[in-house]
């Protein structure tokens, strides 16, 4: 049993016995369930938050609480508390599915969905130690009203693993420039050609003759792929600057 797991189960079973504060106990239970539910999670994460919760159990902060008790991570809580937030604003039907009729997507895949969008009234979140939460980047790509549609279709109708959706969603969101696919394609054969030629001398029973040449066959190999990768690093980059390059304004609409 992981350690964590360990130690929700064992300060459950502790409040249990003890009579502890019930909204403590009820955290704790969810995050139990936690691959299980964790709308439920983030639910009642939400309501700590808002309620200062963590106040009366002598933790110093929401995140202090947080990592201590329930052994999250801020990335993590972070990501649970908006993707219960986007599911409020975009799909409040979802917070009614019982997860076995029909299944609730998962917390990456909602929250996939909330940095592509953006939701509307994304809250803020402070930290409670006077730290503001990292902000969120503005949505990669303008909000098509149809391609919100069809994201929201695929996270919360089809249930589509994050996986997926960065196969179907992301050149359209990230659009990369003509060529970058297959300068990547060199830049990792190359790293692997690397890599092979230092492991060589390591590896008991190869002839030393035979090392030395597979040595120089990838050192040859490396400078092929160097060759075929330097005007396509150029152009490349060149291609990035014109996409992150702002429109220029006509004239007739300059104010």
């Amino acid at each position: 049993m992981a350690t964590g797991t360990k130690k929700i189960d064992e300060l459950a079973a502790l409040l249990e016995k003890t009579g502890g504060d019930a909204q403590r106990l009820e955290v704790v239970r969810r995050t139990q369930k936690f691959k299980r539910s964790w709308i439920e999670l983030a639910e009642a994460l939400t309501k700590v938050r808002a309620t200062k919760g963590f106040a009366r159990w002598g933790f110093e902060d929401f995140y202090d609480y947080c990592s201590r008790e329930l052994t999250l991570k801020r990335a993590t809580v972070d990501k649970l508390t908006i993707s219960y937030n986007t599911i409020q604003q975009h799909a409040p039907e979802v917070l009614e599915w019982d997860g076995v009729a029909k299944a609730i997507p998962s917390y990456d895949a909602v929250d996939y969905f909330s940095r592509a969008v953006g939701p509307a009234n994304e809250p803020d979140f402070p930290g409670e130690d006077g730290v503001p939460s990292k902000p969120r980047k503005p949505p990669s790509a303008p909000r098509d009203p149809e391609l919100v549609r069809e994201m929201k279709s695929a996270v919360f109708d089809e249930g589509t693993p994050v996986a997926e959706l960065r196969k179907r969603f992301d050149p359209v969101l990230h659009p990369r420039p003509k060529g970058a696919e297959h300068l990547e394609s060199l830049t990792k054969a190359s790293a692997y050609a690397r890599k092979l030629a230092e492991l060589l001398p390591d590896i008991d029973g190869l002839p030393e003759k035979r090392v030395r040449k597979l040595e120089e066959e990838l050192g040859a190999l490396r400078e092929n792929l160097e060759a075929l990768a330097e005007p396509l690093r150029e152009q490349v980059a060149r291609a990035q600057k014109r996409m992150q390059k702002p429109p220029k304004v006509p004239a007739a609409q300059a104010v």
